[in-house]
């Protein structure tokens, strides 16, 4: 595993104080398990005001740069939300709780989850969702 700014994740993990919606404890939750899977790495961009970004990858994808993208939604910092986008192409949806959104990921069609309240349904239905990209991922979709 490796994440290219590991201090800028703990600078801001350590800074969200303020955490109506539970979303800090789902957002490490989703890190703890893409950096736990053999061959993925991590990226973190910072947008403060727009989105925090955690971005993996797996080393044996050839043609993008991605399979998750988990964004820590920052619109307004003291209720701040995750918006968890997939390529549509890699992962099933069979309860349709995801948005698809056309060319909504690096120019591709996606599928994303909104996680805006503590629900376990929901982050047990997501997490479902990354261990399936992982696989693709793995496969090198």
């Amino acid at each position: 595993m490796s994440i290219s700014c590991p201090q800028a994740v703990q600078d801001f993990l350590d800074n969200w104080r303020q955490d109506p919606l539970q979303a800090k404890k789902a957002f490490t939750d989703f890190q703890s398990f893409l950096a736990s899977r053999p061959g993925v790495s991590l990226d973190f961009k910072a947008r403060p005001g727009v989105s925090y970004s955690l971005r993996a990858r797996h080393e044996s994808q050839q043609k993008r740069e991605l399979f998750v993208l988990v964004d820590v939604v920052d619109d307004e910092p003291e209720s701040r939300w995750l918006s968890v986008c997939f390529y549509a192409d890699m992962i099933t949806d069979p309860d349709e709780l995801g948005d698809y959104v056309p060319e909504g990921l690096m120019g591709e069609d996606a599928c994303c989850f909104n996680l805006d309240g503590d629900d376990p349904g929901m982050r047990g239905y997501i997490a479902a969702r990354l261990a399936e990209a992982a696989r693709a991922a793995a496969a090198g979709a």
